[in-house]
């Protein structure tokens, strides 16, 4: 094991020696390498934390959202709903639930403006996200006017800006009362944009839903799994478009790869017949060149992977976030929790040292099989 072991160590130290003298070539190919590793690392560590944080935001959300469709759109809950569903077994707690979109036109962003109770939010008052308080300049205790839909003026004073742990969901949230809410869309008494239901037994939700879509045919019952299905499609859709749009520099460098590692150049090819010559044999010279390959791809993953970590985790992956977290006008600002997967890991691995790693084989086979004078007159 000891002879086998100091004959490796001094294959790796010829290796690195033979590496110095070609250090132009390989250090340009080594940074090529390592910006393609740091690009796909990026995309799957920045997609791979939001789903998490996706995951973990939504595990605290209602486990049914109940809404009334009427002529295939979205319409208000009328009264007697929540009556209706406090009678279907299974149910432990409703909610009826007030909420809306606004666009402003200063900014040309759209707000979520959400109704909580008069304890929370008095009348007259709104709480508002980081980001909006950042796009309009707002601070506690400044006015900001809205005009409703219906022409109408509404002022409100600005009793809290919350807290930036929530932007990811609140970047673009108004809380407000009921009564002001109710004023400013002009929603009758006792209708509701919808409502949140928590069921008693977790395993019977899909049971729960379908008494839902029985008792109130009119009714579309969105579980807390599917809104998670469609934040993990919106995800891969997005990290899908990126890929497609780095394509052509992926395939312009898996060419570039492909032309250096498998193409010898005349002074690796006289280095080769001179080691033939003086009695390295034909496994010793493909072993040196595997730990070549094995150097640069593994300098490169580990360069760009480092690299893409730091990007994503503390600089907020501010090359691609404009593009996945999706918000047009109001981006939220959110410090994402390290969440690494061994499978991402395990993939980036097979995806990019491997290929680079047996493309060096085929050529080097040939070149150490062939006779030594042959090759160095080649």
């Amino acid at each position: 094991m000891r002879p086998w072991l100091e004959k490796q160590l001094h294959l790796i130290d010829f290796t690195l020696a033979s590496l110095a003298r070609r250090k132009t070539k390989n250090v340009g190919l080594l940074l090529a390498y390592t910006l393609i590793v740091f690009v796909l690392a990026s995309l799957s560590l920045f997609t791979h934390a939001l789903r998490s944080e996706a995951s973990y935001v939504l595990a605290g959300s209602p486990e049914v959202i109940l809404q009334r469709m009427v002529a295939g759109r979205h319409d208000l809950i009328p009264p007697g709903y929540l009556d209706k569903i406090g009678r279907i077994r299974g149910v432990q707690k409703k909610e009826g639930r007030l909420w809306g979109y606004y666009y402003d036109p200063v900014v040309n962003a759209n707000y979520t403006f959400m109704a909580r109770p008069a304890s929370e939010v008095a009348d007259g008052t709104i709480m508002v996200g980081s980001a909006l308080a950042r796009e309009r300049g707002l601070a506690p205790n400044n006015t900001i006017s809205f005009r409703s839909y219906a022409g109408k003026l509404f002022g409100f004073t600005v009793a809290a800006v919350l807290s930036p742990d929530s932007e990811l969901l609140a970047a673009d949230l108004v809380l407000l009362s009921e009564n002001d809410f109710r004023r400013f869309f002009e929603y009758p008494e006792g209708h509701y944009t919808d409502i949140a239901l928590s069921v008693a037994n977790p395993q019977e939700v899909r049971t729960v839903a379908a008494k839902l879509s029985t008792a109130l045919p009119d009714s579309r019952p969105i579980l807390r799994e599917e809104v998670l299905r469609t934040y993990q499609s919106l995800f891969d859709w997005r990290e899908g478009i990126v890929l497609t749009v780095l394509a052509g520099a992926i395939l312009a460098f898996a060419i570039l790869a492909w032309e250096k590692a498998s193409g010898l150049s005349a002074e690796e090819r006289r280095e080769i017949g001179i080691l033939k010559a003086i009695g390295w044999e034909t496994s010793d010279v493909i072993r040196m060149k595997v730990w070549e390959g094995l150097i640069i791809s593994l300098t490169a993953f580990l360069l760009g992977g480092i690299a893409a970590y730091v990007h994503v985790f503390h600089f907020g992956a501010a090359v691609f976030a404009p593009v996945l977290k999706g918000w047009s006008v109001l981006y939220p600002r959110f410090t994402l929790v390290p969440a690494v997967d061994g499978l991402q890991i395990a993939t980036l691995f097979f995806f990019t040292v491997v290929p680079y790693t047996a493309a060096v084989l085929v050529p080097i086979w040939r070149a150490a099989i062939t006779d030594p004078d042959a090759v160095m007159r080649a």
